[in-house]
């Protein structure tokens, strides 16, 4: 039997099972030991469609080990649709996931829960809706966000409101069974956002962070949603930071954009023992359905980041510490200073990390090209702009292949002024790149080189000091087969938790759209 080649373009170190679709991630929680990253999984197709939620869970964001599927939806029952977002909590020693309950023909999506008192092996759901119907005058309802805060039990839910905005709902309990409803936690109708887009007449997936402070008065926090349209469906993520009053009320300031490139969405977030707010989101597919069809695969979760809140209500992201973990040989060390004509840095690899002090010539823009082709042709720009305080990410020629997306993008960079040196850290995984500032913007977009040749550095225009490593998944269960293929037997099988529901002989019709819902 023949080995079947290597898809250049699937991941190596972000997370995603080796085929068919995922989108958001889902009930991430640190349980026993473990980092668990739950995920919008199809296991029949490479389309959005059969909502179940996958499972991995690792000890220390290195090495990661996938889990069978946790939930799936029960023919009949309130998610027979789908089981779609939500998050879960670690109490009392058992992991309580709450998601949202889809079923064809409902307009919203009640909010539930299932339990499991084995590390995330299996499931029990319960028996009827935790919250089966949405408040008044609303015209969307789905995605809960569960936290624990000052001795009590807080929910966010996803809407949108009749009046045309979106908004976050607001719930409270002493038990995760009761539940009352407060009102919108925050509210807005649709503001613009750089990029081209706005906040949204509905929002998904709200996420909620918040820091101490000395006297608990003013306590900072950070509302993330993602941006939903009744036509165009998902916009771009923003976050409103704000300060919380003691009685929790929530005072939102000006919102900003939470990644600025164009395949970013739905992240979610994880509160580290050591008191970090880790996120992760995913990263829908920038290329045709018909290359989707034939890859068999769409969508991954991006890396594990650390996010925080200036005192001047910057929000910062960077890279969790940990993704240095999966470091390597070192691959380049460069320095010195670039003319107009490109000079060569050397090779990278089509997956590593990497580290730049950029500083462009006077009166114009210089920077790093990614060049994957012999020819030069196929290659990715990555360009400051002092004149525009910019950082620009241009993908129009990242793919000789005419079914990929390209583009050109835009993060602002408060470092980007004459005769000042801008840093930035870059993690290139195959079809995904991730671009961070060091004050604290974040870039997320996809490519797809389709050229044969080693890809390779150079830079133009600039001076400049680059590093460069290796990125290694680690030897072990991440993402291992063995597992999958025990999973995908589960599904068609007898399963006697009554998480999983009962067997579909066969997959529902696939929806149309390959590339995102």
């Amino acid at each position: 039997m023949s080995t079947p080649p290597v898809d250049p373009h699937l991941p190596a170190v972000h997370l995603r099972p080796p085929r068919n679709w995922i989108n958001d991630p889902n009930g991430l929680v640190f349980h026993d030991g473990h980092y668990h990253v739950f995920f919008q999984y199809n296991p029949y197709g490479p389309q959005h469609a059969n909502m179940h939620w996958g499972h991995f869970r690792s000890p220390d964001l290195v090495t990661w080990e996938e889990l069978p599927i946790a939930l799936a939806p029960t023919a009949g029952g309130d998610d027979a649709a789908g089981c779609f977002s939500g998050n879960a909590v670690s109490v009392d020693g058992r992991m309580v996931a709450f998601y949202s309950a889809n079923r064809t023909g409902r307009w919203w999506q009640p909010v539930t829960t299932a339990e499991s008192h084995d590390g995330g092996h299996t499931w029990a759901k319960r028996p009827e809706s935790l919250i089966p119907h949405p408040p008044a005058d609303t015209t969307m309802y789905r995605d809960p966000y569960v936290w624990q805060q000052d001795g009590r039990w807080r929910m966010l839910v996803g809407s949108a409101l009749a009046d045309g905005r979106g908004a976050a709902q607001l719930y409270e309990s002493t038990d995760l069974d009761n539940w009352q409803h407060l009102g919108p936690f925050a509210a807005d109708a649709p503001r613009p956002l750089p990029g081209g887009t706005d906040t949204g007449a509905g929002w998904e997936c709200p996420q909620y962070a918040f820091w101490p402070t000395p006297d608990g008065a003013g306590r900072p926090g950070l509302l993330i949603v993602s941006t939903w349209d009744t036509d165009a469906g998902p916009l771009a993520t923003a976050a409103y930071p704000g300060r919380e009053t003691p009685d929790g009320t929530f005072h939102p300031s000006a919102p900003v954009r939470l990644d600025h490139g164009p395949d970013f969405y739905a992240p979610a977030l994880l509160r580290a023992p050591d008191g970090r707010w880790l996120l992760w989101a995913w990263s829908w597919e920038a290329r045709e359905p018909t290359w989707v069809r034939e890859a068999g695969w769409a969508g991954l979760l991006t890396l594990p980041r650390e996010i925080s809140l200036a005192a001047d209500g910057t929000v910062h992201q960077q890279p969790a510490r940990e993704v240095a973990g999966l470091r390597g040989e070192q691959l380049l060390y460069a320095t010195g200073r670039a003319q107009a004509d490109p000079a060569a840095l050397g090779e990278v690899g089509a997956t590593f990390d990497l580290t730049a002090r950029l500083m462009p010539s006077p009166g114009r823009p210089g920077g790093l090209r990614l060049v994957t082709s012999a020819d030069g042709s196929e290659h990715l720009d990555v360009t400051v702009d002092t004149v525009a305080g910019e950082v620009v990410v241009d993908r129009s020629r990242a793919s000789r292949d005419p079914r990929a997306v390209g583009g050109t993008y835009r993060i602002p960079c408060p470092a980007a002024r004459p005769g000042a040196p801008v840093e930035l850290r870059m993690v290139v995984d195959r079809s995904v790149l991730e671009l961070f500032l060091s004050t604290g913007e974040a870039l997320t977009l996809r490519l797809y080189p389709v050229s044969d040749a080693p890809w390779s550095l150079r830079a133009r225009s600039v001076d400049f000091t680059v590093q460069a490593w290796t990125l290694t998944a680690p030897a072990g269960p991440v993402r291992g087969t063995a597992t999958q293929d025990a999973t995908q037997d589960a599904l068609h099988a007898h399963h006697p938790n009554p998480a999983q529901g009962a067997p579909c002989p066969e997959p529902p019709v696939p929806a149309a759209d390959f590339s995102r819902p």
